[in-house]
């Protein structure tokens, strides 16, 4: 795609859409914040564009505590995004998962660019004996999504990294050589006994990232973007995404980089 053409859609669609899936406690609204580099709480606006409310998005309700999954929640630091939140995804009861599949499937036929839903991103939080629950496993065994890309954030992984640590010790390892090597071998367990199984689903994400200690300060959302973008089917989509981190430089270096060495190859 060139580039005049690619400014004329962005002039035309400037908003990334993405779903974002979780339990209550799967952490979605600090992903959200990490994600628009923001303190602040989002606002929400129903479907007509009327401001309905603002708040974190695993708490955020109308008509009498009715959650809304046509909602959109924008964060002012970053209006290139717009999100829409499932709600508590726990009981993974045949309502809940049908009006998910409903919204996936209208968005995917919405004629503007801007009103489809652009990529889906499935919490998923394994600070629990259980990482999936019955919901989860529906999803991934009964759910096509259509041309929006599915990522699982693999969320509060520290609590892996701890265990991990605890075993380490045991193993006599030093303290500081248990810290370094905790995280290896965190992800090492979590891919051999879950991941890999997780993937022979009928409807596997298209990636995954396993997203540690998101309340620190020095938390970081790169690889979700670099993920969610590599999915994309369509340059001015992952345009459009890397427009949304224009503050972060890291990133915005990474995909001139990507283009101009297209650009050379090609």
């Amino acid at each position: 795609m060139n580039f005049w053409r690619t400014q004329e859609l962005l002039e035309r669609c400037n908003k990334f859409r993405v779903l974002i899936i979780g339990r209550a406690n799967a952490g979605k609204t600090t992903i959200l914040k990490r994600v628009c580099d923001t303190a602040e709480e989002p606002e929400v606006y129903n479907k007509h564009g009327e401001k309905v409310g603002s708040g974190d998005v695993d708490i955020t309700h109308i008509n009498r505590g009715q959650h809304d999954i046509e909602n959109e929640m924008v964060f002012t630091s970053n209006p290139g995004f717009r999100f829409h939140d499932s709600g508590g995804f726990e009981s993974g009861g045949i309502a809940e998962l049908d009006r998910v599949r409903e919204f996936i499937t209208q968005r995917s036929h919405e004629q503007k660019m801007e009103d489809r839903l652009h990529a889906i991103w499935y919490c998923i939080p394994v600070d629990d004996s259980r990482p999936f629950t019955t919901a989860e496993e529906q999803f991934f065994s009964a759910f096509g999504t259509g041309h929006a890309p599915v990522i699982a954030l693999f969320t509060k992984f520290d609590a892996l990294d701890n265990k991990a640590f605890a075993a380490l010790r045991e193993e006599r390892l030093s303290r500081a050589d248990a810290r370094s090597v905790a995280p290896n071998r965190a992800t090492m367990d979590f891919e051999r006994q879950h991941l890999n199984s997780f993937y022979d689903r009928p409807y596997p994400p298209k990636r995954h990232v396993y997203l540690r200690d998101m309340n620190k300060e020095y938390a970081s959302c790169n690889e979700l973007i670099r993920q969610t973008a590599s999915t994309l089917d369509s340059g001015f989509l992952e345009k459009l995404l890397v427009s949304t981190q224009e503050n972060t430089l890291e990133l915005c270096t990474e995909y001139a980089f990507k283009r101009w060495n297209f650009r050379e190859h090609s």
